[in-house]
């Protein structure tokens, strides 16, 4: 699933791309998005802006219209020029945004819908979200004091919590635990407010330093993300993806475990990640 970071840089992407200029074509195989608004097309309509909300994609028309889409597991956003061969088969399209300059091509996208700013307000999904990660605002303090009112719960599981702090996917999850020394499976009870606090300040760092560099090619937005801070790519990563390799630390082999109620895997170091009760 796209973590906050990617989200963050798609939404940034499309935004230069699209804002301010006007749709001349819209497409989708949502038949909710396209039959819904016949009367009042989103062709004619200009983007106003694109921006991200946690792992939510939210792309603003003019005349008070919004169009949310969330990728879960495969869902992806690509840009094109008019008449560009697409990176993706046809039948993968999900929506289609264009205009003179750009086409914004969103595939495999699983959830889409069209909301008003009333709506938006009102919306279950985004009104719960926590704070989140990538904005201009992070409130630290609302995301430590959400993270304390789970006690009982494992503190991997916590930082999955949209509702806990919104932005972090499960190679935030593994590589914040494991540079702050926590076990995933640590019950938040058996944390000091000092550890809560780094953990909240390690994820702000580590997804704030994977959106600040320059944009890629306008064709699709990437994966790709650092938390050791090496330049070589295959040591970017402490622990996610490196299962039964050395750790970086202290060489003893990494772990790896399902873990919560939709079995994620969770990687970790049991010499530098001691499990506590």
């Amino acid at each position: 699933m796209p973590e906050g970071d990617t989200i963050f840089k798609a939404a940034r992407t499309l935004n230069r791309a699209l804002a301010g200029k006007r749709v001349t074509r819209f497409e989708s195989v949502f038949p909710h998005l396209t039959r819904i608004h016949d009367d009042t097309p989103i062709t004619g309509r200009h983007v106003e802006a694109v921006r991200s909300s946690g792992k939510h994609l939210l792309m603003q028309f003019s005349g008070d219209l919004l169009l949310r889409t969330h990728m879960r597991m495969n869902g992806s956003w690509h840009i094109y020029r008019p008449g560009e061969a697409w990176q993706r088969p046809r039948h993968a399209m999900r929506v289609i945004v264009g205009t003179e300059d750009f086409v914004a091509v969103g595939f495999d996208i699983p959830v889409a819908e069209m909301l008003t700013s009333r709506d938006l307000v009102r919306h279950r999904e985004l009104r719960r979200l926590g704070p989140d990660l990538l904005d201009d605002n992070f409130d630290a303090g609302e995301a430590a004091r959400r993270i304390h009112e789970r006690s009982a719960d494992q503190i991997a599981d916590v930082l999955l919590n949209q509702r806990v702090l919104a932005g972090i996917g499960n190679v935030y999850k593994s590589e914040v635990l494991f540079a702050c020394g926590v076990s995933p499976f640590a019950p938040v009870s058996a944390l000091t407010a000092t550890e809560i606090q780094m953990l909240v300040t390690t994820a702000h760092k580590f997804l704030r330093a994977n959106v600040t560099g320059g944009l890629a090619a306008m064709t699709t937005y990437s994966g790709f993300r650092r938390t050791t801070g090496r330049s070589d790519p295959h040591e970017r990563l402490w622990v996610y993806g490196r299962a039964g390799d050395p750790c970086r630390r202290c060489g003893s082999p990494i772990q790896i475990r399902a873990q919560g109620r939709d079995a994620r895997l969770t990687y970790w170091c049991s010499t530098c990640q001691p499990s506590r009760s």
